[in-house]
C-alpha cells in the first residue's frame, strides 16, 4: 500500500531515521536554501570536519538533485558519529519520500531507504565478549 503524501501547511516534512543506537528526527523544509542544522549546530561542527560523514548525509539530496532546494533540521541522539550520520541520512531519505512519491524509486535504487539492521551482538556467559573466549591455559 502506498502512502499518500500530505503537504504540510509550511512545507515541512518530518521523518525518523535509526542506525545502531542513534535516533534522528529530521525536518525537511521545501523551498529552502540548502541549509543544514544538526542539534542546533552546523554539520561540520556536530559531526566533526569529516568529509565522509558530510557527504553521507547529503547523498539523498544529491540523488534527487535537490541540494539547494531544501533546508534540513535534525535532532539526533544516541550512538556515535557514524551511527548518527547514517540515521540522519535515512531520515532525510524518508522525508523526501513523504514530500513526493516520485523520489521513492530513485532513492530505493541507491539503497537509501533501507535501514541497516546490524546491531551490537550481546555478550554471552562463559565468554569474554560476544564471541571472544577467555584465554586458554594449558598448564
Amino acid at each position: 500500500m502506498g502512502r499518500i503524501a500530505v503537504k504540510s501547511k509550511r512545507g515541512l516534512y518530518q521523518a525518523t531515521g535509526r542506525r545502531k543506537t542513534a535516533i534522528a528526527r529530521v525536518f525537511l523544509k521545501s523551498n529552502g536554501s540548502g541549509k543544514f542544522i544538526i542539534n542546533g549546530k552546523a554539520p561540520d561542527k556536530h559531526l566533526g570536519n569529516v568529509d565522509d560523514f558530510l557527504n553521507l548525509i547529503k547523498k539523498p539530496l544529491q540523488v534527487i538533485s535537490g541540494e539547494s532546494k531544501y533546508d534540513v533540521f535534525a535532532n539526533v541522539e544516541g550512538g556515535g558519529l557514524s551511527g548518527q550520520a547514517d540515521a540522519i541520512r535515512l531520515g532525510i531519505a524518508r522525508a523526501l519520500v513523504k514530500q513526493s512519491e516520485s523520489n521513492k524509486q530513485k532513492l530505493k535504487d541507491q539503497g537509501l531507504l533501507t535501514r541497516d539492521p546490524r546491531d551490537k551482538e550481546r555478550k554471552k556467559y562463559g565468554r569474554k565478549r560476544a564471541r571472544k573466549r577467555f584465554q586458554y591455559s594449558k598448564r
